[in-house]
């Protein structure tokens, strides 16, 4: 009979994330992404140009 009054209280527990906290969080993460679009896409091109840039390792000699 103990586990079942344990296992309500924690069923009526309020801490922790709930669904409509990370459903906010989602929606202000997508809303920032696409304020910032441009920005963000234009930092991610010019980050793989880095990346995948091979003259810097045409440059290395063995």
């Amino acid at each position: 009979m103990l586990k079942i009054k344990e296992f309500q209280q924690k069923l009526q527990d309020e801490q922790g994330l709930g669904t409509l906290e990370i459903v906010l969080i989602i929606a202000v993460l997508i809303a920032v992404a696409l304020i910032f679009r441009t920005q963000l896409s234009s930092f991610a091109k010019s980050l793989i140009n880095k990346v995948f840039d091979y003259s810097i390792i045409d440059g290395i000699s063995y």
